[in-house]
């Protein structure tokens, strides 16, 4: 079943119906070839028709996040990207704090994890939201200062 088709068929279930507007949307979803933030998928969705506004875009990414075709992922500070996975095998998305690039990988070994949390904890973790901080290949390799972990959120010391 095509994304398209998917997505007309949960919106019906849930009483909605498939809009020039979010078709608008989910056409460029499909355009963009990397993660997208809010503001980039409005610039592109005006391109198109200047008629859908930034919030029907919040709305339609979270009626698309709701039935698991999109995304999101969370690059801190308060920037959010998307990306539409349609069809994709589910995956975890490792995020560089430095660079922001977004590399999915397999979720498969992340599964004995979720199975512990369930079994010590009654937690029951959904794999497909996870996004892993750290640093990527290209950003390891600079002489910079490497990844800390505050846990108190107190600036760390000068020098």
């Amino acid at each position: 079943m095509s994304c398209e088709s998917f997505f007309i068929e949960q919106l019906q279930k849930k009483g909605f119906r498939l809009t020039p507007q979010r078709e608008i949307v989910l056409s460029i979803l499909h355009q963009m070839d990397s993660p997208a933030s809010v503001e980039e998928l409005f610039a592109k969705v005006q391109e198109v028709s200047n008629a859908v506004d930034i919030s029907t875009v919040y709305r339609t990414l979270d009626l698309l996040q709701d039935f698991n075709l999109v995304i999101s992922i969370d690059l801190g500070e308060n920037h959010r990207v998307f990306k539409l996975v349609g069809a994709e095998e589910p995956h975890l998305h490792l995020v560089c704090v430095r660079c922001d690039a977004v590399l999915g990988v397999d979720i498969h070994p992340a599964e004995s994890f979720a199975a512990t949390l369930m079994e010590k904890n009654g937690f029951q973790v959904d794999l497909t939201r996870l996004n892993i901080p750290g640093l990527c290949k290209n950003c390891r390799g600079q002489k910079t200062r490497s990844i800390t972990v505050n846990t108190l959120n107190q600036p760390a010391p000068l020098g």
